[in-house]
């Protein structure tokens, strides 16, 4: 499969190096707005050619499937002009910054038969499946808590007076949408969908949010979602039931979960990873695009997700549009 890949920051040296890995992958196109990127991108990934026009990057007959990490605020057009194009699309997270520019896009996908996935990478790692046959052991569930506070370098930059992507409100950035989209994904993944949503989030001058969190009700259950991009926290995800616990770390990746009985008995439990974890994803997109079909649940996922963070934003305000206090 001939992949075009779309963005030039680390998470799209992360996808090269995990790309490497996977079998039957050329890496065939590198595209970035201006020639001198485009190129420079090419020369870095090793990839077969280099493009600096989207349109002409649509047409390219050389292309099977395109990964996109562009700012999200690019997303919708983006994949819109590559599904048109024929072309399967793997979009980092945020997949697009609302339910509503999702929905159109799955639709277009479905009529033309192509696989448009979320590069989520919780949702594709081994480790899931193992976690999901512990949640049992833990008797009635009653809380969870999802932390995601990674201090972003971006941030001393910004004190600075120098405003890169991160810290951009058009660009459909932010706390919740770069780091919550995590925390909102695991619940939604190990939960479901909580049935009400009280959020709080805390911004800066001339920018986004910077930090928040959200109590979500399940009835019997609450889960607490916290996230930063101006403080660092290495505290772990835990569930918690009447029976017992269970610890996952580090988060939002884990290699490890730790079950806690009330009787003190505890287990130590490795959970299968890999260093270039996004080969997970990568595989299982390149075998999905023979049925897409296939994709259905990581869609219900995503679309969950989505309604959650729109829930979040709506009732703190986080427009997208440049703030000032």
């Amino acid at each position: 499969m001939r992949f075009a890949i779309v963005g030039s920051n680390f998470i799209a040296d992360r996808f090269v190096r995990a790309a490497r890995e996977c079998e039957n992958l050329v890496l065939q196109t590198a595209y970035s707005r201006t020639r001198e990127q485009a190129l420079q991108n090419a020369e870095r990934w090793g990839t077969k050619s280099a493009c600096w026009d989207f349109a002409e990057l649509s047409r390219d007959q050389n292309i099977d499937a395109v990964y996109i990490a562009s700012p999200n605020a690019f997303h919708y057009q983006q994949i819109g002009s590559m599904l048109l194009a024929g072309k399967h699309v793997l979009c980092e997270k945020p997949i697009v910054p609302s339910e509503k520019e999702l929905i159109p896009l799955l639709e277009q996908a479905g009529k033309r038969g192509l696989l448009l996935l979320e590069a989520m990478r919780p949702a594709h790692l081994p480790a899931l499946e193992t976690i999901r046959e512990l949640l049992p052991k833990l008797g009635t569930l009653r809380y969870a808590e999802f932390p995601y506070a990674q201090y972003s370098s971006r941030y001393d930059r910004f004190k600075e007076g120098i405003v890169d992507n991160a810290f951009n409100p058009t660009l459909a950035n932010g706390a919740l949408m770069d780091l919550g989209v995590y925390c909102v994904h695991w619940m939604v993944m190990l939960l479901g969908e909580p049935g009400k949503v009280v959020s709080l989030a805390s911004f800066i001058d001339d920018s986004i949010d910077v930090c928040g969190s959200a109590l979500c009700d399940f009835g019997g259950m609450q889960v607490h979602l916290c996230y930063s991009k101006v403080h660092q926290s290495l505290r772990p995800a835990v569930i918690e039931g009447e029976a017992g616990s269970l610890t996952l770390s580090p988060f939002p990746i884990p290699t490890q979960a730790e079950l806690r009985f009330r009787s003190g008995e505890t287990t130590l439990i490795p959970l299968e990873t890999r260093e270039h974890d996004m080969a997970y994803e990568i595989f299982r997109f390149m075998k999905m695009t023979k049925n897409p079909g296939l994709a259905e649940p990581y869609h219900r996922w995503t679309q969950s997700t989505l309604r959650v963070m729109d829930a979040i934003r709506a009732e703190n305000g986080i427009d997208f549009a440049k703030r000032k206090h």
